[in-house]
């Protein structure tokens, strides 16, 4: 397994802009650098602006989306979160205002482009130094441009809501579920869910367990029916409404409509 990897946010889509813009997780933490445009990210149900020179940590198994819009651009890397490489475990969003600061990313980021193209021995090793750099780099700059501070009331209960989307979103449950496994009512939920991430909680849930269908249905082959059983819908017809509602197309249109894109970086 790869200890580090570079790609641009591009790439890492894979060419498909729903695979970061629904509500989703990765299995290794991300350091996501914007140096052009602007964006958006709701990460852990909190909905954050994002500019040039931002730079953007997503721990291992966070919910988030992101979105640069047309004209934004950045590289990320992927970092296991195997313990090889030190990583906080909270999110960090770090407006980089100092050039020497700016510049020494970005020379890592180009560092690390250099050696995964290059294919010369010791790749990995290689790789993993730079992101060991990346690493003191990132906690240096969390002590020069300290954070707001500890979240308040709401966005701790998105926060929560959020940790429990990611856990159990393949069980089928309903937004009312969640909300009174956070002792609190489905009205309050939806309102504090929609004041910080700008998406209702039933809308955070949807984007989850569509990203999670279309994952399946794209990047595998098992049947409709049984991808209908493993996220937790009652029958493979109401998955099939389901993903028509909310794309336009049926399983199978989806599922033959990226058969024929070409291949690209894998992120996931």
């Amino acid at each position: 397994m790869k200890h580090a990897q570079v790609m641009t946010v591009v790439q890492w889509a894979r060419g498909a802009t729903w695979r970061i813009g629904l509500q989703h997780s990765c299995r290794k933490h991300a350091l996501i650098w914007i140096t052009r445009g602007q964006g958006i990210a709701v990460i852990g149900g909190v909905r954050r602006g994002l500019g040039v020179h931002n730079a953007l940590l997503i721990p291992a198994r966070t919910m988030f989306s992101l979105d640069l819009g047309k004209a934004g651009f950045g590289h990320v890397c992927e970092i296991s979160p195997d313990g090889t490489v030190a990583m906080p475990d909270t999110v960090q969003h770090l407006r980089i205002r100092d050039t020497a600061g700016q510049t020494e990313l970005t020379t890592i980021f180009e560092a690390m482009q250099r050696e995964q193209s290059g294919g010369r021995p010791f790749l990995d090793e290689a790789l993993t130094a730079q992101a060991q750099r990346l690493s003191v780099w990132l906690r240096r700059a969390m002590v020069e441009h300290p954070g707001p501070g500890k979240p308040n009331a709401g966005e701790r209960l998105v926060a929560a809501y959020a940790a429990l989307i990611e856990r159990d979103h393949m069980n089928g449950r309903s937004m009312a579920v969640y909300a009174r496994a956070l002792g609190v009512t489905p009205t309050h939920l939806t309102r504090v869910c929609k004041q910080l991430s700008g998406r209702t909680a039933a809308e955070l849930l949807t984007e989850r367990s569509l990203h999670a269908a279309r994952e399946m249905l794209e990047d595998s082959e098992l049947p409709v029916g049984r991808i209908a059983e493993g996220l937790g819908f009652g029958s493979a017809a109401y998955f099939s409404r389901f993903i028509l509602n909310h794309t336009g197309q049926s399983p199978s249109a989806l599922r033959n409509k990226a058969t024929t894109r070409a291949p690209m970086a894998r992120a996931y």
